[in-house]
């Protein structure tokens, strides 16, 4: 009974915490997007609407309308998700460190080390590797950048010959990747490494070293007030 009890009372404090998140996040959302909630309660009864008229012509109304409610509600969590996501890439865009933020998102199968390389105007370039190679991810100054990722892929050159190379620079400029695209834009990229493959580049890379590899480094966006340590090598 006690053992039923704590589990009972883990299930109810896990529940009360995935509201508080969902609370929070459309809090966060209506910020940028007010209409969120007339979004998706539209979705919500139009999609239940549309179900139960086809189950009233069809005879069969209850059946129906159990299905367009579960369907409803589907609709309302995805429509609520994309329209999230747009409002936390909205609000990170152009802040130093977004990009880092977003590789964190990436999924399963990527191991990325934010802040490779940077410079004193807070330019930075991230890593990202998985089965589609090396992923080179800049933002800052185009020009700066461009410099900053040929340096970073002469060094690995000498490490990892074998493994592709790819690079992103992040900005809505022309050869750039707008920052909610950057995730599509990796998984896209072809896999042609296997898991072993991806392992033995992530230990030489490793081996290697990073700027940032003994500096503690928030998750998320760098504040812009984030200078570098004195004594710190700059590439």
């Amino acid at each position: 009974m006690a053992r039923k009890a704590n589990t009972d009372g883990a299930d109810s404090a896990e529940n009360a915490g995935r509201l508080k998140q969902i609370a929070l996040t459309y809090k966060m959302t209506r910020r940028t997007d007010p209409k969120v909630g007339l979004v998706v309660a539209g979705v919500g009864i139009v999609t239940f609407g549309v179900f139960l008229a086809i189950g009233f012509l069809i005879g069969h109304p209850i059946y129906a309308g159990i299905l367009g409610f579960v369907l409803a509600f589907l609709a309302m969590a995805i429509i609520f998700g994309r329209r999230a996501e747009r409002a936390a890439f909205g609000q990170m865009e152009g802040q130093p460190g977004a990009a880092a933020a977003v590789l964190d998102r990436v999924g399963r199968g990527w191991t990325t080390t934010p802040a490779v390389a940077m410079n004193r105007s807070q330019d930075v370039v991230h890593r990202a590797v998985g089965k589609a190679g090396i992923v080179l991810v800049a933002e800052g100054n185009p020009n700066r950048v461009k410099s900053m990722l040929a340096a970073e892929k002469r060094r690995m050159a000498r490490i990892v010959v074998d493994v592709p190379v790819h690079d992103i620079i992040v900005g809505d400029g022309e050869g750039q990747v707008p920052l909610k695209k950057v995730r599509t834009t990796m998984l896209k990229l072809p896999r042609i490494l296997t898991g072993p493959q991806v392992t033995a580049a992530n230990d030489r890379l490793r081996a290697m070293g990073d700027l940032m590899s003994n500096m503690p480094l928030p998750k998320g966006p760098m504040p812009k007030g984030m200078r570098m340590p004195r004594g710190g090598k700059m590439r």
